[in-house]
């Protein structure tokens, strides 16, 4: 007997959507022993930017060194240690 699906609500934005996942179980709202593997999605727009950023060789050197140790890309690990700063000084209310 299949169980009924709840309905995925419209989601104001990316962090709305986000929120609504990590409380809610993905299993109440998608069937997943009948979805497609890999399906395709023609109309996704990535919500990441390509920016330009300028640092000192020497600290590259030194993250892609942390990183290897990590066994991460180094940026990734750029992007998570961003992420952990912004975090913390949002905590702060600077």
């Amino acid at each position: 007997m299949k169980k009924k699906l709840k309905r995925i609500p419209k989601f104001r934005n990316e962090d709305h959507e986000r929120e609504f996942w990590k409380k809610n179980d993905s299993a109440d709202y998608v069937d997943w022993d009948s979805a497609k593997k890999n399906p395709a999605f023609p109309s996704l727009k990535p919500s990441l930017k390509a920016i330009s950023l300028r640092l000192p060789e020497s600290m590259i050197e030194e993250l892609k060194i942390i990183a290897n140790k990590k066994d991460v890309p180094y940026q990734s690990l750029l992007k998570i240690y961003l992420s952990e700063k912004i975090e913390e000084e949002s905590k702060v209310g600077v």
